[in-house]
C-alpha cells in the first residue's frame, strides 16, 4: 500500500494551516530534507509550481506556501492576480500536492518480468514490455483495454526498451541484438505476431560495425519529430538511425563501457545525452563535432555505472540513476572538456547483478563531483532501474521519481531532496514506472509480473486482490 509523506492538507488544514499528515496519521514534519538545492533550477521549479505572490498573501499575516485550495479559489474569484484565472503555475501548485499514492489497482499480471512501462505523450496509451516476448499497449481511455498485444520477433534475453513515435502510429522495440524492430500499431488487429499477422520491420544498426561480433541495444528513443531514432548499445556506442532514409546516419564510439541509456536533450534533436558503465555522463552536439567521437562535454560525479537518464526537456538539465545508489541532477553548463579526475582503485570487489552494494562505499564521494544535487534512499541493483522528472503540466517538474530494487517506487522533491512518497506493493525489483502527463496517476511495473496503477484520489473501488508470483532467475541484466 502506498503512503504519502507530503500529502495535500486534510480538510481541516485548508482553514487552520495545521500539519500535514500521512495515511497512518503521523506528522510529516519529521521527514527532513536531505539538502536544499542552491541553484537556478530551484528557482525555475518554484516559478513553475508556486502561485502568484498576491495569492500567497491573500490572508493577513506571513506569506504562506503551500496555499490551500480554498485560498486559491478565493483569490481567483477575487481576481487577486489580475488575470481572472489560474496561471499554469497556479494549476501546478494545486495539482502537484495531490500525489498518486492511493492503491494499487491491478492493470495486468503476467508470468514474466516487466522491463518497460511508459505512457504515451498524451497519456491515452500505455506500453508495457515483458521478458517473455510480449509487449502490450493498453488504451487508457477505454478502461485499460489491451489495444495491441505484440509478440516480439527474434528476442534475445528480454525486451530492453520500447519507444512510441510522437504520432503514436509506430512502436520500436529492442533486445540484446543490433536489430531494432518497428511495428505499425495503428492497425486494427489486436494480436501482432511478427510477419504473420503484421510486419515487424527490422532496422539494422550494425551497418557501421566491423562485423566482428554482435551487440545488444539497451536504450532507444524517437526524436520529437519522429524522423530519427537514437540508441545506446553494448559496444560502447551511440547510434542515430534516419527513418526517412531508412539507414544508419551516425555511429559514435562514445564511452569505454556499455552505453546503458541515451536521450535527446530537447525538441531540436541537436543535443544527445548518454550514460555508461564507465560512470560518465556525456553531452553530444551534432552541430559541431570538434573531433571524431569527441563529446561537447563530460559530467563526472557517479561512483559507479549509470543506468538511466531523463532530460528536463530544456537542453540544460537532466537526471541520472546510478549503480552507486543515487540519482544525480546535472546542469550541462558545468560540464568539462575531459575527465580531469582519477577515481583511483576501489578497495572492494562488487558486481551489481548479484551483490549488495558495499556498506563502505555508501559514503564515498567523487572528488570532482559536478552534479547540482544528489538524491538517496532507493536502491539500484540487478537491473537498469529508471528515473524521471514528474510531468511539467501537472507538477511543474517539481518531483523526481524512480523504481527501486527493494520493490518500491520513490518520489523525491527536486528542490529539497526530501522523500515525499514511497509506494509499496511489489515483491520484486521495480525496473520502470511512469507518471501520467496530465493526471495524478502513476503506473509501476515489476519483475513480479504485476503492472499496477496508483492514483489520487482513489477511483472509488477497493484495490484488486493480487496473488503474488515469485519468479526466480539466476542471471540478471
Amino acid at each position: 500500500m502506498g503512503y504519502a509523506m507530503s500529502r495535500l492538507e486534510i480538510e481541516s488544514e485548508l482553514f487552520d494551516g495545521g500539519n500535514v499528515t500521512n495515511e497512518a496519521g503521523s506528522s510529516n514534519r519529521s521527514n527532513k530534507p536531505l539538502h536544499n538545492v542552491d541553484h537556478e533550477i530551484a528557482q525555475l521549479t518554484n516559478l513553475r509550481s508556486n502561485p502568484h505572490e498576491r495569492l500567497r498573501k491573500l490572508m493577513p499575516g506571513k506569506q504562506q506556501s503551500p496555499v490551500s485550495p480554498v485560498k486559491m479559489l478565493a483569490g481567483r474569484e477575487g481576481n487577486y492576480s489580475g488575470r481572472g484565472r489560474f496561471s499554469s503555475a497556479d494549476c501546478c501548485h494545486m495539482l502537484s500536492r495531490y500525489l498518486p499514492v492511493n492503491g494499487p489497482w491491478l492493470v495486468d499480471q503476467m508470468t514474466s518480468r516487466a522491463y518497460v512501462s511508459q505512457f504515451s505523450a498524451d497519456g491515452s496509451l500505455f506500453v508495457a514490455g515483458f521478458q517473455g516476448s510480449h509487449i502490450r499497449i493498453y488504451n487508457v481511455d477505454r478502461g485499460w483495454k489491451v489495444q495491441k498485444d505484440i509478440l516480439a520477433k527474434s528476442l534475445r534475453w528480454t525486451v530492453t526498451d520500447t519507444s512510441l513515435s510522437p504520432d503514436q502510429r509506430y512502436l520500436v522495440y529492442t533486445s540484446m541484438s543490433p536489430i531494432v524492430h518497428i511495428v505499425n500499431v495503428g492497425h486494427a488487429t489486436t494480436e501482432s505476431l511478427a510477419n504473420i499477422t503484421e510486419i515487424h520491420e527490422g532496422l539494422d544498426f550494425s551497418a557501421a560495425n566491423d562485423g566482428c561480433y554482435s551487440f545488444g541495444i539497451f536504450s532507444v528513443k524517437f526524436s520529437t519529430d519522429g524522423r530519427e531514432l537514437v540508441a545506446g548499445s553494448s559496444d560502447d556506442s551511440i547510434y542515430v538511425y534516419d527513418l526517412e532514409a531508412n539507414k544508419l546516419s551516425l555511429r559514435i564510439v562514445s564511452h569505454t563501457a556499455d552505453v546503458n541509456t541515451v536521450t535527446f536533450a530537447d525538441e531540436s534533436g541537436n543535443l544527445i545525452y548518454s550514460g555508461s558503465d564507465d560512470n560518465l555522463c556525456k553531452v553530444w552536439d551534432r552541430r559541431c563535432f570538434i573531433a571524431k567521437d569527441k563529446p561537447a562535454g563530460i559530467l563526472m560525479g557517479h561512483m559507479e555505472g549509470i543506468t538511466y537518464l531523463d532530460s528536463r526537456g530544456d537542453g540544460r538539465y537532466f537526471i541520472s540513476n546510478g549503480k552507486d545508489q543515487t540519482i544525480k541532477l546535472w546542469d550541462i553548463r558545468k560540464m568539462s572538456s575531459n575527465t580531469t579526475c582519477n577515481l583511483g582503485f576501489r578497495n572492494y570487489e562488487w558486481d551489481y547483478r548479484w551483490m549488495d552494494y558495499p556498506p563502505q562505499a555508501r559514503d564515498l564521494k567523487h572528488p570532482c563531483d559536478q552534479s547540482v544535487a544528489t538524491y538517496k534512499g532507493h536502491s539500484v541493483l540487478r537491473t537498469l532501474i529508471r528515473c524521471y522528472f514528474s510531468p511539467e503540466y501537472s507538477t511543474g517538474q517539481k518531483y523526481i521519481y524512480t523504481g527501486s530494487h527493494d520493490s518500491r517506487v520513490y518520489i523525491y522533491d527536486v528542490a529539497t531532496g526530501a522523500q515525499v512518497a514511497v509506494l509499496k506493493h511489489h515483491t520484486s525489483p521495480v525496473r520502470d514506472c511512469s507518471w501520467h502527463p496530465h493526471y495524478p496517476m502513476l503506473v509501476s511495473s515489476s519483475w513480479d509480473g504485476d503492472v499496477v496503477k496508483w492514483e489520487f484520489p482513489d477511483n472509488g473501488q477497493a484495490p484488486a486482490s493480487v496473488s503474488k508470483k515469485r519468479i526466480r532467475r539466476r542471471y540478471y541484466y
